[in-house]
């Protein structure tokens, strides 16, 4: 894979001179509402409701728990703790738990025909509360709003909800564990509808890691198990699109995968793009013999730069290395915050670690213009605040020499088990 387009870069106009600030728009960042706030966006006839679960809920992450929830929406808390790292605006993913949830929402599985009417007023009241909450800055958040696929006509009214209401993020689609047998996986054509409407009306669509795996049940080694096998269970959804067709059928998707590094794409590309050549030229891989209907006219690499972007958070070198591979213009990166796992409070030092070598153009490109260009970000709105608190060209470009105290993990992107909600 190449990249054979010219790298832009922000003008001297806008930016003031050459060597201006970087703008920094974190691909990945969370939010969400308390409980109280959520129980005025939901429609009246689950209130009751509502409140015998809240009654009964017990918080289970420490991050919830204490003053660092504040950081999900508190303005002033929140906006000072970005600006301090030099994050001039963010695609706002989900954090806190909707009413109605079993648990956070990256690892609740999609809701049975049951639990459906009363999860899905959950969703609807976060998708209302982020709207009024990215529109207190509307040039700095890009909210990304929750659907569900038990019902399609649901997801699609949902969808036009979110397009109207302006959550430039787009939705958050989910990723169907293999033993969730109550949703179709996303290779069944019944979600053709949705495609369609999310191509027409030009809505990103964000896988993100953490979902997707299936229960491991109540044993001491499950969550193990499942941070060992989130990037299989990530890269899944991104299988399935290419070898079923999504992709050849809707061309112009734009499909983001989230916090989930980039250095894995071409290998998996690669040993794509052999069994699609090998059904193309001899209907078959080894003694599995394949009809018309497996038949992909181009490769996987040829869809992957035609409907995929990368949203990656606190890069690995690899990652940040893979960046050429896959494409300058399909690189976006991501701080994670407020998860600890993520950047903060060293974003700065996550980048000279990782980018110190790289040239201005490409760096104004995966900080800020890959990441403008998929989510409607005004470079111009955003220019008087990166001049204030962005890192300069040079801060950046000068390496790393020596770490701040517990800090190896956040700039090096590593996380553990512990980290994990």
């Amino acid at each position: 894979m190449t990249l054979t387009e010219p790298v832009p870069t922000e003008t001297a106009d806008r930016a003031g001179s050459a060597a201006a600030p970087y703008t920094i728009i974190s691909a990945d960042c969370h939010a969400g509402g308390s409980h109280q706030a959520y129980r005025e966006y939901l429609d009246p006839e689950f209130v009751p409701d509502f409140d015998a679960w809240r009654g009964e809920y017990k918080n289970p992450y420490k991050d919830l728990g204490d003053k660092r929830k504040l950081r999900n929406w508190d303005n002033e808390m929140r906006n000072a703790q970005q600006e301090a790292d030099g994050i001039a605006a963010e695609v706002v993913f989900p954090n806190t738990v909707p009413p109605f949830f079993p648990s956070f929402v990256l690892f609740a599985k999609p809701p049975t025909d049951e639990e459906y009417r009363h999860r899905h007023a959950g969703v609807t009241a976060h998708n209302r509360w982020l709207v009024d909450w990215c529109n207190e800055f509307p040039e700095r958040r890009a909210g990304v709003g929750q659907i569900f696929l038990n019902d399609v006509d649901d997801a699609i009214a949902d969808v036009r909800w979110i397009k109207e209401n302006g959550l430039r993020g787009g939705i958050l689609l989910p990723n169907i564990a293999p033993d969730v047998k109550w949703v179709k996986p996303l290779y069944d054509r019944c979600y053709d509808p949705l495609w369609q409407v999310l191509q027409d009306l030009e809505v990103p669509i964000n896988i993100h890691s953490g979902s997707g795996n299936p229960d491991y049940g109540p044993y001491p080694v499950s969550m193990l198990l499942y941070i060992n096998e989130v990037p299989f269970y990530t890269e899944r959804p991104l299988v399935q699109l290419i070898l079923s067709g999504v992709f050849e059928r809707f061309p112009r998707l734009k499909v983001v995968l989230t916090e989930a590094g980039c250095a894995w794409v071409p290998p998996l590309l690669e040993r794509l793009d052999t069994n699609i050549r090998s059904i193309r030229d001899t209907g078959a891989t080894g003694e599995i013999r394949y009809g018309a209907d497996h038949i992909l006219p181009k490769d996987a690499t040829e869809y992957f730069h035609q409907n995929v972007w990368m949203g990656v958070s606190q890069p690995r070198q690899a990652d940040a290395d893979a960046r050429h591979i896959i494409g300058l213009d399909k690189f976006m990166w991501g701080s994670d915050y407020p998860h600890d796992e993520g950047t903060y409070p060293y974003t700065r030092e996550n980048l000279r670690a990782r980018f110190s070598a790289a040239p201005e153009a490409e760096m104004r490109k995966i900080l800020a213009g890959n990441a403008a260009e998929m989510y409607g970000f005004d470079l111009d709105a955003l220019a008087p605040l990166a001049a204030r608190i962005g890192p300069t060209v040079e801060e950046v470009a000068r390496p790393i020499a020596d770490l701040p105290d517990k800090s190896l993990e956040r700039i090096s992107g590593d996380m553990d088990a512990s980290a994990i909600k």
